[in-house]
């Protein structure tokens, strides 16, 4: 991550072609979690793997929002972190968005071993709130890349629609401790609601 550089247009962000340690992405692949639902969950007893708690943890501590503070000129560490993670994508989501006010920081981590769709479900920055072309940037999402960018009211992004099986592991800095709990109710809520009404997108 030191030697991946940070750029400002149209707004901060930072690219890292691969985060992880050798081996690391293969051990996450096998001890992937068995998310049946879309969007982003919460870890916790019924989704949670021995390798994941370890990452969560590692991306919890202090030495990750450091070298992003460095990066960013912005002391993160006051800031609650939440991971989630993602396993199933559908085509209404990646829509144009600049991430909530809740929200101060945020870090995608991609764990796809290949991507052979041409444009879908590669994440762009973009120039406004409106247009997926021009971009400034699209991220496939492959092995061990990551995406770093402070949440501002010019962060837009969004990827082209998708469905089917998209591996991204994300870290939030919140705001506060109350955004925090609202954000962690919010997931809590939905996951049961998506259990509940059986909205998969795996075909089993």
């Amino acid at each position: 991550m030191d030697e991946a550089v940070a750029s400002t247009e149209p707004y901060p962000h930072l690219l890292v072609p691969n985060l992880l340690s050798p081996g690391a992405f293969d051990r996450l692949s096998v001890d992937y979690p068995s998310i049946k639902v879309t969007g982003f969950v919460t870890l916790d007893d019924e989704t949670s793997t021995p390798t994941f708690a370890a990452l969560e943890q590692e991306l919890k501590g202090p030495e990750l929002t450091e070298r992003l503070s460095r990066k960013f000129g912005r002391d993160m560490h006051p800031f609650p972190r939440l991971v989630t993670v993602r396993r199933w994508s559908q085509a209404k989501e990646g829509h144009i968005h600049t991430d909530s006010q809740r929200k101060v920081m945020t870090m995608l981590i991609y764990l796809n071993a290949d991507w052979h769709d041409s444009s879908g479900g590669r994440l762009r920055v973009l120039y406004d709130g409106r247009n997926f072309d021009p971009y400034a940037l699209e991220v496939p999402p492959l092995n061990g890349s990551a995406f770093a960018f402070p949440r501002s009211d010019k962060s837009w992004h969004g990827h082209l629609p998708f469905t089917g099986e998209r591996r991204v592991v994300q870290v939030t800095w919140l705001r506060d401790a109350e955004a925090m709990n609202r954000k962690m109710a919010n997931n809590h809520l939905h996951q049961k609601l998506k259990r509940f009404f059986g909205r998969l997108t795996s075909p089993s």
